[in-house]
C-alpha cells in the first residue's frame, strides 16, 4: 500500500474509532436510562414510524401523487382511498406519504445546516480571542433581534419560491441559538483540569477541540437539534402554505393545506389529514427531545425532582 493511500485511510479510521468510542460511551452511561425513559420510547416510536412511512410508504402506494383523475374528485374516504381524494382526484393518503418524505427532508437539511454553522461559530467564539468572541456574539445578537419567522419570510420571498430556498431561509434564522449554546458549554468546560492538563502537555489546539471540548457540548446540541426538528417542520409547512416553499403539484403538507382551504366545508379531510400529520410530527420530536434532555442533562432531572418534592 502506498503512502498516499495510507494517508487517505487515516481520517476514515480515526472517524470510525471516534464513533465507536462514542457509541460505547453512550451505551455504558445512558443505555439503561434510554430504555427506561418513557418520552424517548414514545417519541422515538413516532419518529421511527414517520421515517418508515417516508421511506417505504411511496413504494406501497398504488397511486401516483401527481396524476389527476377528475372523475373521482373530492371523493370521501373509502377502501380504495382511505383519506379521500382532492379537487383534482389525487389520492390524499398517497400525497400525505410523499409529503412526509419532503417535509422530513426539509427539516433535517435545515437543522443540519443550523447545527454545523452554529457549532462552528460557537466554538470559534469560545476558543478565540476576546475580539473574535465579541464580534461573533454581536453578530449573534443582531440575528436574534429579528423575529425568526418574519426574517425567514423575507429571505424566502427575496430568493423566490422553492424548497432549496426554504432550507436556506430556515437555516439563516436558526443558527444563532446553536452558537450561544455551544459557546456557553465550551466556556463551562475549557478551564477544567482535564483540558488544562492536555494544554500543558502540548496537545494541539485542534485535538483539544475534537477530543475534549466537542464531546462535552454534544449533549445540549443534540437535544436542541431534536427539539428544533419539529419547529422546522412547522415553519416549512407555513412557508409552503404561503406559496414560498414547495410548488404544485409537489406533494407537501403545507401545500396540501393551502390547496384544500377552499373546500373546508365540503371536503374537510383535505386539511385534516396533513394538519394531523404536522401535529403528530411536531409532538413526536418534542417528546423525543424532552426525553433526551432528561437522560443527557442530570441537572435538569434533579431540578425537576426538587420541584416535585
Amino acid at each position: 500500500m502506498s503512502d498516499r493511500e495510507t494517508r487517505r485511510r487515516r481520517p476514515t479510521r480515526r472517524l470510525r474509532a471516534l464513533l465507536e468510542r462514542g457509541r460505547r460511551l453512550v451505551r455504558r452511561r445512558f443505555g439503561r436510562r434510554y430504555r427506561s425513559n418513557g418520552n424517548i420510547r414514545l417519541g422515538g416510536a413516532v419518529v421511527c414510524l414517520l421515517a418508515i412511512v417516508a421511506i417505504a410508504g411511496p413504494a406501497l402506494s398504488p397511486y401516483d401523487p401527481t396524476a389527476q383523475a377528475l372523475e373521482r374528485r373530492l371523493a370521501g374516504p373509502s377502501l380504495a382511498h382511505p383519506l379521500g381524494t382532492d379537487a383534482l382526484g389525487r389520492d390524499v393518503a398517497t400525497r400525505l406519504v410523499y409529503g412526509a418524505r419532503i417535509s422530513l427532508a426539509l427539516a433535517v437539511g435545515a437543522t443540519l445546516v443550523r447545527l454545523v454553522v452554529g457549532t462552528a461559530i460557537g466554538l470559534l467564539a469560545a476558543t478565540g480571542s476576546r475580539l473574535v468572541d465579541a464580534a461573533l456574539m454581536r453578530l449573534v445578537d443582531v440575528q436574534l433581534a429579528f423575529p425568526g419567522l418574519v426574517l425567514a419570510l423575507v429571505i424566502a420571498g427575496t430568493l423566490g419560491p422553492s424548497m432549496r430556498n426554504v432550507v436556506i431561509a430556515l437555516s439563516a434564522v436558526g443558527w444563532a441559538t446553536y452558537a450561544r449554546v455551544v459557546r456557553s458549554s465550551v466556556l463551562a468546560v475549557k478551564d477544567r483540569p482535564f483540558v488544562e492538563s492536555a494544554r500543558l502537555c502540548g496537545t494541539p489546539r485542534r485535538r483539544i477541540v475534537t477530543r475534549h471540548l466537542l464531546p462535552n457540548v454534544a449533549s445540549p446540541v443534540l437535544v436542541l437539534a431534536t427539539l428544533n426538528l419539529g419547529t422546522v417542520v412547522l415553519a416549512a409547512a407555513g412557508l409552503s402554505f404561503l406559496g414560498l416553499g414547495a410548488q404544485p403539484p409537489t406533494a407537501e403538507w403545507g401545500t396540501m393545506i393551502a390547496d384544500g382551504r377552499n373546500y373546508l366545508r365540503s371536503a374537510p379531510w383535505l386539511i385534516t389529514a396533513p394538519g394531523i400529520a404536522i401535529a403528530v410530527t411536531v409532538i413526536g420530536f418534542n417528546v423525543l427531545g424532552d426525553g433526551l434532555r432528561d437522560v443527557l442533562d442530570p441537572d435538569h432531572v434533579n431540578d425537576a425532582d426538587r420541584r416535585r418534592t
